[in-house]
């Protein structure tokens, strides 16, 4: 990055370090940083989405949509999370190149030959003449899916029991006042329930956090990827050979996730305050003990 980085045959001491922390291949492992929070900011609404309907799918008064709630909430909970991780990019990814052979290929050729799949290169996702940021950008995209499908099972079963766990007698008694029962849900059961929801999904959330390096079976370039290339041992080949430092970058990915954690713990607890404050919950009944 620096014009004295030209040579690092020449460098030593301190400024061999900088040069070699500011090389343009640890540019992009501080930006797979950025991946990381990026795939959080995204996937935690979509997740929730999903287990707010699979939520109430899983209380729907149709038969058939009930049955659908629970057998995504069972189903996804029962199989090993990177059965998911693995098998939901390979199946969308084949799914989107079909339909897209559909339109740009030759229909004379089939696309299942034999065990392989195989389409024309109009096809392909992405195409072979993109960028590299566009590879990048469709394995995370892909992973967001993958990611909100099994925590999005996760989030479905948390709320379905938060919403139970709010006291029948106060939907009773909005139907009393001639509330409808979309009313009851909008205006009762689903403020009331984030209270008794919080606990889970701050758990589900931290674990959302633990999981985010399976975006290196992915293909994904990310910190875990980056710090295996980089703190591998260089030999006279590089630029900046220098021994094993794979224990100095995964310590450094260990002290990012603690703050991770640890900022998350002290945001949910704020919000738990809040949210429980004139609350029925033993959170709330504190609160009300608590000297003013």
């Amino acid at each position: 990055m620096f014009a004295t980085c030209a040579d690092p045959k020449t460098l030593e001491g301190l400024a061999w370090l900088l040069c070699y922390l500011t090389s343009g291949k640890h540019m992009l492992f501080y930006l797979s940083f950025g991946t990381v929070i990026l795939l959080l900011a995204i996937t935690a609404p979509v997740a929730l989405l999903f287990g707010f309907g699979g939520a109430l799918a899983s209380r729907s008064r149709i038969a058939p949509l009930r049955w659908f709630g629970k057998t995504y909430t069972s189903m996804v909970r029962g199989v090993p999370d990177i059965i998911f991780f693995l098998f939901v990019p390979i199946a969308l990814d084949q799914a989107f190149e079909w339909m897209r052979a559909k339109v740009y290929c030759d229909p004379s050729v089939p696309i299942r030959q034999g065990n392989d799949f195989v389409v024309c290169p109009a096809a392909k996702l992405p195409l072979s003449s993109s960028a590299e940021w566009v590879h990048q950008s469709y394995g995370v995209f892909l992973a967001v899916i993958a990611f909100a499908i099994v925590f999005g099972a996760f989030a479905a079963n948390v709320l379905y029991g938060a919403m139970n766990a709010v006291p029948k007698a106060q939907l009773e008694t909005a139907e009393a006042y001639g509330m409808s029962p979309r009313q009851v849900s909008r205006r009762i059961l689903i403020p009331q329930m984030w209270t008794y929801a919080l606990p889970g999904l701050a758990n589900l959330w931290m674990i959302l956090i633990k999981a985010t390096p399976l975006l290196f079976v992915l293909g994904v370039e990310d910190i875990v990827y980056w710090a295996r290339e980089l703190g591998g041992a260089k030999t006279s080949a590089y630029s900046y050979p220098h021994p094993d430092w794979r224990l100095y970058y995964f310590l450094g990915i260990l002290v990012f996730y603690l703050l991770m954690t640890w900022g998350s713990e002290r945001f949910f607890d704020r919000i738990r305050a809040r949210l429980s404050a004139g609350q029925a919950t033993m959170a709330g009944e504190a609160m009300r003990k608590a000297p003013q």
